[in-house]
C-alpha cells in the first residue's frame, strides 16, 4: 500500500484534480436527520418488477457476454465462461447497524443460498453498499476467490476470507483468473473509502476492467467524473458494455458521484459502448426522487446516440442484442399511497457522511 503512487502519508488520495463545476460549493450538505427522512418520492411505493434468472442463467449466453442486475452495484457478469459477481450485497441495509441507515427497497430476486457457482467476486471499495459484512461472511464459506483494491482484503480476511483466495491490486494492475483467458484490471475513479471516522481513506478505490478473449466491460464502482476515462478507454478500448454509477448524485458531492449527466460524460470518453446503469433502484443515498437517475437518462440518450440497456432486477440481457428500452419502473407508484422514509433510531455516531 504505502509503494502505491496513491498514497500520501498515511491515506490514499485522487491523483486528479476535480473537474470545474462537479461540486456546488454553494450547495449545503444534508443533515443525517433530512437524510434519513427528508425529500420526496425518494422510496418506490411498491416492489419493483422484478424476475427470477436462474433458468436463464442455465442456458449458455449466445454472444458470450450476459449481464443480470441483481440491485444497485451488484451484477452477474458472465463472460469468458466466468460468472463474475460485483459489490455483492445482499444485507437488509447499506449500514453498520442492524436498525438504522439506508433500507433496501425488496429482497434480492435470487438469494444468496439459491445463486449458482460463482467463479469470481470482485469488490470495487469498502462503502457499507458495496462491502456488505452478511454478504461477505456467507461467501466467505464458498471456494470463491476474491479480486478487490488495496487494503480491502483485510475486512474480507477478517470476516472469514483465507488470505490465499484474495487478490489485491492497485490501479493499473491486472489479475489473471488461474486457467482462463478472463483478466481483471483495477483503474482509477474519482472517489473516497472508510467505514467509519477513524478509517477515511485507509483503503483505495477502483473501477474495474474485465476482459476475456472475445469481450471487455468497464464497471464503474463509484466515482466522480475524470478525465482518466479517457485514459482507460486507450489502454483497455473497446468496450463492449459499460456499467456506470447514477443514483446517490447530490451537488455538495459531485465530484464523487456521477449522476445521470456526468455518467453520460463518461460514457463518451469511454467510446460510448453499451451502457448498463447501476447504483440505483435498491438504496436511499441522497435526496433525489428513486427513479429520478433513470428517468434523466432517458431524456438525454437519444441526443448522445447511446444504447441504453435499462434491465428489471433479474433480467439477464445480452448487450449485442440490444434491447427495447421500456420504462417498466413508471407503473410501481400508481394507486399507491406515498411512501414517508421511516425515522430509524440515529445513525451510529462513528458512521462517516456522506455514507457511500
Amino acid at each position: 500500500m504505502r509503494a502505491s503512487p496513491q498514497w500520501r502519508g498515511e491515506t490514499f488520495r485522487n491523483v486528479r484534480p476535480v473537474l470545474p463545476g462537479l461540486r456546488d460549493p454553494a450547495a449545503r450538505m444534508p443533515t443525517i436527520r433530512e437524510f434519513l427522512c427528508g425529500g420526496e418520492h425518494r422510496v418506490p411505493a411498491n416492489p419493483l418488477p422484478s424476475l427470477d434468472p436462474r433458468d436463464a442463467w442455465q442456458r449458455t449466453p449466445d454472444s458470450g457476454l450476459r449481464a443480470t442486475w441483481l440491485g444497485h452495484s451488484t451484477m452477474l457478469l458472465e463472460i469468458g465462461g466466468l460468472r463474475v459477481l460485483t459489490d455483492p450485497v445482499w444485507g437488509p441495509r447499506a449500514s453498520p447497524s442492524r436498525y438504522a441507515g439506508p433500507k433496501r427497497f425488496q429482497p434480492v430476486p435470487v438469494s444468496l443460498r439459491e445463486m449458482p457457482p460463482i467463479d469470481l467476486v470482485i469488490v470495487s471499495h469498502d462503502h457499507y453498499d458495496h462491502l456488505d459484512y452478511p454478504t461477505i461472511r456467507a461467501l466467505a464459506k464458498r471456494d470463491v476467490p476474491f479480486v478487490t483494491s488495496l487494503g480491502v482484503g483485510a475486512h474480507l480476511e477478517a470476516w472469514g476470507v483465507q488470505p490465499e483466495r484474495i487478490t489485491e491490486l492497485d490501479w493499473w494492475e491486472s489479475h489473471r483468473v488461474p486457467g482462463t483467458e478472463v483478466v481483471v484490471t483495477a483503474t482509477p475513479s474519482q472517489h473516497f473509502s472508510g467505514r467509519g471516522l477513524k478509517d477515511r481513506n485507509a483503503t483505495l478505490w477502483s473501477s474495474i476492467v474485465v476482459q476475456s478473449d472475445r469481450h471487455t466491460v468497464f464497471f464503474s464502482g463509484d466515482t466522480g467524473l475524470t478525465t482518466e476515462y479517457a485514459r482507460i478507454r486507450e489502454r483497455f478500448g473497446p468496450f463492449d458494455l459499460a456499467m456506470l454509477e447514477v443514483g446517490a448524485f447530490h451537488p455538495a458531492w459531485g465530484d464523487v458521484h456521477l449522476g445521470p449527466d456526468n455518467a453520460m460524460e463518461a460514457l463518451a470518453l469511454l467510446g460510448n459502448p453499451a451502457f448498463l446503469p447501476v447504483h440505483w433502484g435498491t438504496f436511499a443515498l441522497a435526496m433525489h426522487p428513486w427513479d429520478q437517475p433513470v428517468e434523466r437518462l432517458l431524456e438525454l440518450a437519444p441526443s448522445r446516440d447511446v444504447q441504453l440497456i435499462l434491465p428489471r432486477l433479474g433480467e439477464a440481457v445480452e448487450p449485442v442484442q440490444g434491447a427495447r428500452v421500456a420504462p417498466w419502473w413508471r407503473g410501481v407508484d400508481a394507486g399507491a399511497v406515498p411512501v414517508v422514509q421511516e425515522e430509524d433510531e440515529a445513525l451510529p455516531a462513528e458512521m462517516p457522511f456522506p455514507i457511500d
